[in-house]
């Protein structure tokens, strides 16, 4: 694990009951990238919250300025631990990730967060293009519901549709107690 960093992305305000754009069951998703943040704070490993801010006061979530686009409670960031705003769902397009995660000699990522087929497919697909390797936590990860062809897809189907499709080449996808069953042995 030294050699391994946490990558919390976009746990923030507006996608929590009474936020703007409320995901499917975050508060359980938060509870369990909490759980890896706590291993990750315990073990004194590095690890990156992510804040996704858009740049227009009239955006439909994460507007700058506001009590949404905070990093929530649940795993808000220690006074010495790094924040990196972005601003597009890749976590690494023009943003220091990459440099940061390298200069500390990292070579595998751990990824939690929300939306998991938005920034979470996005973040982990091009951490892997940059030759990092990858695991995605996936119960600590979750999305909306989605309408495509006036259809609603559920988030729980998106979700595993997503997870499915990274495990496939990109990542290797664990649950919270499978992750921290394996790093504490």
């Amino acid at each position: 694990m030294d050699k391994t960093a946490l990558i919390l992305v976009d746990i923030q305000n507006d996608y929590f009951p009474g936020g703007k754009m409320t995901l499917h069951e975050t508060e359980k998703a938060a509870q369990n990238a909490r759980a890896v943040l706590d291993h990750f704070r315990e073990n004194n490993l590095p690890l990156f919250h992510i804040q996704h801010v858009f740049n227009d006061k009239q955006a439909p979530f994460f507007a700058p300025d506001t009590e949404g686009v905070n990093i929530h409670q649940l795993v808000a960031p220690l006074e010495k631990e790094t924040v990196i705003q972005k601003h597009f769902p890749n976590s690494f397009l023009h943003t220091p990730l990459e440099a940061e995660l390298k200069r500390k000699g990292i070579e595998h990522v751990v990824i939690v967060g929300m939306m998991s087929h938005m920034c979470i497919d996005a973040t982990s697909r091009a951490a892997v293009d940059l030759d990092f390797s990858c695991t995605v936590i996936e119960d600590a990860c979750t999305c909306p519901d989605l309408t495509f062809n006036d259809k609603t897809i559920k988030a729980e189907d998106v979700h595993c549709a997503f997870m499915a499709a990274l495990g496939s080449l990109y990542a290797t996808i664990k649950t919270t107690n499978d992750f921290l069953a394996k790093v504490t042995n």
